[in-house]
This record gives structure tokens, C-alpha cells and sequence, in this order.
């Protein structure tokens, strides 16, 4: 068995990154570099986190069997031996050999330092870039990151030449190491401390509301409100730049010299866009007959720019809106099936997707019912309880971890008490649940937040190449102070134990960190502690409420606007639900229509066709003259009947009329 745990743990964590990139990444339409340069960051980062308890348990083996070895004459060495135990030293089942942890993490490490300080930076510039060629695209992103770059070999030169002529200090290489490390390290705590905060409190928060099915179905209404405005609000901007790509376009004939550069915006528009300006082409003028005034080939990249962001944004938000509409008429039909006497879950709307028979056969409407309406609720109530019990233990250990006469970290406690008896199971189970819980709380955070529209991760495969290779990199400086702060937790460091015994394999590679002891005595130790404060933060919702004052609506249940915007996206839902319900009505007729005419000989089927010709020019005829006589005062079931009869899209008197096909609009806006 030896390696072959940590065989195994390399394998499982490059299947689930694989599987979180495929779900918010789009393997067809992004380049084949952004995938393999996310999927590398976000691979070796959850890498670190599942295979650190493996570290941790082997180190413990190493100091057992060391202390057994060893004399007490031998006590003045490197380390100091542990008194022998009156357990034997049992090697545990993923024991890794000596030698291989430290080459490990050494790659690891410096791998994911090279993608998040070099590599993915630049490649964020050339992903947006609005170049026409590779040659371009790099130019771009070398110009954009040479501050960025120019920053930090400034701060590292002057640095460099301090060092030099103070005679004070005589640094080696290895400490010039170490100083790089706790740099990088001290800027990722500082962020991490901030995203730990609000996960702490608002990971079991949201599966305690989960619970709460009128809670979900508010916020679903408010939630389509917002995305309503997001989503028109997409569709007008790409109408305006299909507007300024169509007069580029006209303006820019096939012989022209930067007609290549209009062909490959053209390739970037959507289909139906690229159809009609299509048609309005006449490619048959000379741009030399005409002294007109021509687009510069910058302005030609930064429309190229625009359009594929523009394009990006209105496809994410019709898949969005269309995801949230399936939720809402979910939660909708919970809510109706709660009453249920018959105890079957019943679907207004049959699903979009095809079934799968298995789950089928045992995901039965009984066995649905009882799960979305009775057990769904408990359980989630019930892990929001555990949950809150972790992150209580993790807040109280953040502050007390620096203690170690008497030992008040829990998880410390509990790692030691599991050391005395050498049992490396429980060990390595107590490691990585700690570290998971620490891990979702922070990632779970960066898959949340937003920053207006640059960084934004979006599920069903709608999130851009530029956010993508954002969260590779917050990624990739987030997960080396994680894993110190759970050495730190559990006194595996010997920084926070103040024990002169065998470090972990992690730590040997980040160096001491006495070099800089205003770090390792004062940062690391006292800065944790405000987490409780931002947690206190997180419960009362004071970030909520300030970016509310500031204009940014959020779901508040004690505010007057977050009233209105519910109510307006239980309008819109209705809307919807009415437009689809119309929608299968149709259908279902169509369908009956064949199934009765459908064997019928020609002449017949010819003859009731030219009979539904008249009847249909009647009804068209009758429904014209109705529709005259009617205003917004009509009752709605009347209104219904005309609507049916015409077998077109429905009319809503009661609200503005929404079109959502751009092509329908004037193109002369």
C-alpha cells in the first residue's frame, strides 16, 4: 500500500476538477489554453488539500519512530525525540517513503506560484484581447501587465539594494526564499481571513434558509426581477454594437485591407445578426471610388473586444433566465404539492430534458413527494446545525491556536489525543474534514462573489475565459496560507507549537519563518482574530445592507424595494408560466389533430386542409374584428379565447410587451 494512497488521491482530485470545469467552463467554444491553464491551477490547488493529511499522518509515523530510535544521549540533535510511547510505532496503510513528499510539494508549489504571479495574469490580457492575431494578442498583454510586472521587480530590486549596502544583513539565498514565500503568503492570509469570515457564517445560514420553502420561492421572485433587468439590459447592448458592427461593416468592402479584421468580427456575431447584415452587403463597390472615412484597425480591435464580451454576456443571461424560470415553477409546484392528499409529486410542466429510466424507476412521484416535502427540509436543517457546530469550533480555535500551555485549539486537541494511540485513521479523517470545511467556506466564497460584470462565475457552462483564469488564480494564492493555517490550527507548525520536532514535509518547503519575525510572532498569530469580527459582520448582514444603501439591490426582507422587486418578478414568472402553458396547449392540439387526420387518404386530407384554410381565414377575420373592440378593461378569460383562436404568441394587456427576439426590432433604431 505504500504510495498507493496518495496514487489514488491524484487521481480522484484531477476527476473533480475536471468535473467543476466542465460545469462552469465551456470546453467547445474556449480556447484549448485557458481550459488546460484553469484546469492545471484549480487541479493542483485541491490537490494540496487532499493530499496534506497524508503529509500530516507520516509525520507523525517519522516522529514516533524517531522518538522509539532514538537514546537519550542522542536528544541534543536536530530534533528533540518524543518519549517512546507505550504503543508500538504501527505504520500507517498511506505511509508515503522519505523523499518523496518534499520533491512533491516542491513542484506543486512553485508550480501554482508560477501560474498565479506569471503565467495566468498574462494570459487574462491575451484571453480578452481584442487582437486579430496571436502576434497582436500577445503585444496587448504585454503592454497591459507591464505594470503589473513593473510593480513587483521594482519592490523586489529596491529591496535587493537595501539588503546590499546595509551591512547588517547577510541573507543567503535560502532566506531571500523564505522572504518571497512569506510575502506571498502574508498577502494570501489577508485575503483569506476575509472570504473565511462570511463562508463561516453564511455556508450554514443558506442551507438553514434552504429549508424554508417560502424563503427560496421570495427569493427566486427577486432574483428573476434582477436578471429581467441584466437580461434586457444585455439584449440592448448587443443591438448597439450589432448596429455599430453592421455600419463598420457597410463601410469596409471586400477589397479593403482590414476586411479580414470585419470578417472575423462577423464570425463572432450571432447567426441571426450575421444573416441580415448578410443581406444589406454590396460587395461590389470600390472602397477607392469614395473618399469616406474608414475605421482605424485599433478601433477595429476594441469593437472586437466589445462584441465578444457583449455576446458572451447576452448568452449567459438567456440561460440564466431560463434555469431560474425551471426553479421558480419548481418551487412553485413544491409549494402546491405540500396540500397533496395523494401524496405524489406532480409537475405543472414536463421536463426539457430526457429522463433518465433508472432514476426514474427509483426517483418515483412517491418517493419525490416525500423527499421535496418532508425529509428535503430536516435535512437540510439538521447539516445547517452541523455546520454551524464546525464553524463555531474554527472561529473558537482561530483565536486560541497560539496557545499551547494549555492547549486550547480543539482541533490541536484532537489531533493529539489521536497521536497518543497512534491511530492514523482517525487522524487523517479529523485532518481532512478540518481542512475541507476551511477549504469549502473559502472557495465556496469565490464561486459567490461578483464584481459587476468582469468576474463572474456562472454555472451551465456560461462563465468566460477571463473569470475563469481569475479564479485559477485567487485559487492558486488562496490554498498555500490555508494549508499553514491548518498546520497552525492543529500545532503541526512548529512556529505555533514552539516544539523543536520534525516539521511536515509542506512546512520544510515554506522555510522558518524566524527570518521575519514581525510575521511569524505577530502577523500570523494576531490577524486570524478578526475573523469573529467579520463573522459578526456576515450575521447582521452589514455588508448587504451597505451595498443596498449604495444602490446595488440585495434580497433583504425588511426592505420597501426588495418588497417590489418580488412582487415584479412574481408578475414576470406568471407571465412566463402562462406564455408556456399557451405554448403546450398548441401542441397537444397539433398532436391530437394528427392522431385523428393523420391516416386518412390524400383527397381527404387535402380537402380538410382547404377547409382549415377558410376556417382559419374566418377565425383570422372574426379575431381582427374582436380585437378592435377591446381594450386593457377586458376581462382576462375572453382575452385568453381570442388569443387561442389566433394559435399565435399570447398578448398580455396587462404589461408592456417584451420582445425578445432582437431581429424583430427596428434595425434603424
Amino acid at each position: 500500500m505504500s504510495g498507493a494512497a496518495l496514487g489514488l488521491e491524484i487521481v480522484f482530485v484531477f476527476f473533480l476538477a475536471l468535473f467543476l470545469l466542465h460545469r462552469y467552463g465551456d470546453f467547445k467554444k474556449q480556447h484549448r489554453l485557458v481550459i488546460i491553464a484553469t484546469l492545471l491551477a484549480w487541479y493542483l490547488c485541491f490537490l494540496i488539500v487532499f493530499i496534506l493529511p497524508l503529509d500530516v499522518s507520516t509525520t507523525i509515523y517519522n516522529r514516533c519512530k524517531l522518538a522509539v530510535n532514538s537514546s537519550p544521549a542522542e536528544s541534543n540533535g536536530s530534533y528533540v525525540t518524543l518519549a517512546p510511547s507505550k504503543h508500538k510505532c504501527f505504520k500507517p496503510w498511506s505511509y508515503i517513503p522519505n523523499g518523496i513528499m518534499p520533491i512533491f510539494w516542491r513542484v506543486v508549489y512553485w508550480t501554482s506560484q508560477f501560474l498565479t504571479w506569471i503565467l495566468l495574469p498574462f494570459m487574462q490580457s491575451y484571453a480578452r484581447s481584442g487582437g486579430f492575431s496571436i502576434t497582436g494578442k500577445i503585444k496587448t498583454a504585454l503592454i497591459e501587465n507591464a505594470i503589473y510586472y513593473g510593480t513587483y521587480l521594482l519592490i523586489f530590486g529596491a529591496f535587493l539594494i537595501y539588503v546590499a549596502v546595509n551591512p547588517n544583513f547577510n541573507l543567503q539565498w535560502n532566506q531571500l526564499q523564505t522572504i518571497g514565500i512569506a510575502a506571498a503568503n502574508t498577502w494570501g492570509l489577508f485575503l483569506l481571513v476575509l472570504l473565511l469570515g462570511y463562508g463561516l457564517v453564511e455556508i450554514p445560514r443558506s442551507h438553514w434558509n434552504g429549508a424554508k420553502r417560502g424563503y427560496l420561492l421570495m427569493k427566486t421572485y427577486f432574483k428573476a426581477a434582477k436578471l429581467m433587468t441584466e437580461k434586457a439590459d444585455a439584449e440592448e447592448n448587443l443591438e448597439d454594437i450589432m448596429e455599430e458592427v453592421r455600419k463598420v461593416s457597410e463601410s469596409i468592402k471586400y477589397n479593403h485591407p482590414l476586411r479580414k479584421c470585419v470578417d472575423t468580427i462577423l464570425k463572432k456575431c450571432p447567426t441571426e445578426y450575421q444573416e441580415r447584415m448578410g443581406r444589406n452587403m454590396d460587395d461590389y463597390e470600390d472602397f477607392d471610388e469614395r473618399q469616406n472615412s474608414y475605421p482605424s484597425e485599433k478601433s477595429l480591435v476594441k469593437l472586437h473586444k466589445q462584441v465578444i464580451y457583449s455576446v458572451q454576456r447576452h448568452r449567459r443571461t438567456q440561460v440564466q433566465w431560463q434555469i431560474l424560470l425551471e426553479q421558480a415553477f419548481y418551487l412553485e409546484d413544491v409549494a402546491k404539492n405540500e396540500t397533496s392528499a395523494t401524496r405524489q409529486f406532480v409537475h405543472t410542466f414536463h421536463s426539457q430534458e430526457p429522463e433518465n429510466k433508472i432514476i426514474r424507476y427509483f426517483y418515483t412521484p412517491t418517493v419525490e413527494w416525500y423527499w421535496e416535502c418532508l425529509l428535503r427540509p430536516w435535512f437540510y436543517r439538521v447539516l445547517a446545525v452541523v455546520l454551524a457546530t464546525f464553524s463555531v469550533i474554527v472561529v473558537w480555535s482561530e483565536c486560541t491556536f497560539f496557545s499551547t500551555k494549555p492547549v486550547l485549539s480543539l482541533f490541536a486537541v484532537f489531533i493529539q489525543l489521536a497521536e497518543k494511540t497512534y491511530n492514523y485513521i482517525y487522524i487523517e479523517m479529523a485532518c481532512f474534514l478540518t481542512i475541507f470545511f476551511l477549504s469549502i467556506c473559502v472557495y465556496s466564497t469565490v464561486f459567490r462573489i461578483r464584481v459587476f460584470n468582469y468576474y463572474y462565475l456562472a454555472s451551465h457552462h456560461q462563465t468566460d475565459a477571463y473569470s475563469l483564469l481569475f479564479s485559477g488564480m485567487l485559487f492558486c494564492r488562496l490554498t498555500p496560507p490555508l494549508c499553514l493555517n491548518f498546520l497552525g490550527l492543529t500545532h503541526m507548525d512548529a512556529t505555533i507549537s514552539h516544539k523543536n520536532t520534525q516539521p511536515t514535509a509542506y512546512t520544510s518547503i515554506m522555510g522558518s519563518m524566524r527570518v521575519l519575525s514581525f510575521i511569524a510572532d505577530g502577523f500570523y498569530i494576531y490577524y486570524p482574530m478578526l475573523v469573529v469580527i467579520l463573522c459578526i459582520a456576515t450575521y447582521f448582514s452589514l455588508g448587504t445592507r451597505c451595498l443596498n444603501l449604495l444602490g446595488f439591490q440585495q434580497f433583504m426582507g425588511d426592505s420597501e424595494m426588495t418588497s417590489d422587486l418580488i412582487d415584479e418578478g412574481k408578475e414576470l414568472i406568471r407571465r412566463e408560466k402562462r406564455k408556456r402553458q399557451r405554448q403546450e396547449e398548441g401542441e397537444n392540439r397539433r398532436r391530437e389533430w394528427k392522431e385523428r387526420y393523420g391516416n386518412r387518404d390524400d383527397s381527404t386530407r387535402n380537402r380538410v386542409v382547404h377547409t382549415d384554410q377558410k376556417e382559419s381565414s374566418f377565425s383570422e377575420t372574426n379575431t381582427n374584428r374582436s380585437l378592435s373592440k377591446y381594450t386593457r378593461s377586458n376581462g382576462r378569460t375572453e382575452r385568453d379565447r381570442i388569443e387561442l383562436l389566433q394559435d399565435a404568441e399570447p398578448l398580455d394587456f396587462n404589461a408592456d410587451s417584451i420582445n425578445d427576439d432582437p431581429l424583430e426590432a427596428d434595425s434603424g433604431r
